[in-house]
């Protein structure tokens, strides 16, 4: 299973640790999770707390029982640095493994403008339907730009250039 929700990353990957652990260990503890989330963290809205929880769900951080919303407990405080969790984000955030791979296959750094228009070239080749009207190219630039962004924070790949120019590859090395 896939998840189309993509928060925006934030800035240390410290904070997806810090969200993961505002949510209750046992299910039906809490009974509003994105309240909770909005009390316990820097989160403002409830379509952005909303969005994380389906976010850690991909990620494996999470699970979803019939009682609500619990934390997974990942087995080591390094699970956040972990292959597991790369692991997930690809297999399990839609687009992700599509993204990596076009800077996987290119020759150099890309935008997430040129990423978006090769996964948008690929799909059309390989005759993947739509299931919806098309996005706006410019909304398919944006998710792009963050699943790149969530790419950098996990060690997937590497930005260069200044903010309105950023470029992005796929990380060459990994500690």
């Amino acid at each position: 299973m896939q998840f189309k929700p993509v928060p925006e990353p934030p800035v240390e990957l410290s904070v997806l640790a810090t969200i993961q652990r505002a949510l209750p260990a046992t299910a039906g503890d809490v009974d509003d999770c994105c309240r909770l989330l909005l009390e316990e963290t820097a989160l403002e809205t409830r379509d952005e707390a909303a969005t994380w929880l389906t976010f850690l769900r991909a990620l494996e951080l999470a699970t979803e029982e019939p009682a609500g919303f619990r934390r997974r407990d990942t087995g080591s405080e390094s699970a956040l640095d972990s292959d597991r969790l790369r692991r997930a984000f690809r297999a399990r955030v839609y687009g992700a493994d599509a993204a990596i791979g076009v800077l996987e296959r290119a020759d150099g750094p890309l935008t997430a403008d040129e990423v978006a228009e090769a996964i948008r070239s690929e799909r059309q080749r390989s005759g993947a339907r739509e299931r919806r009207p098309t996005r706006s190219a410019e909304t398919q630039r944006e998710r792009v730009e963050r699943l790149l962004e969530w790419a950098v924070l996990l060690d997937l790949a590497e930005r260069n250039g200044e903010r309105d120019e950023d470029r992005y590859r796929i990380a060459l090395a990994r500690e």
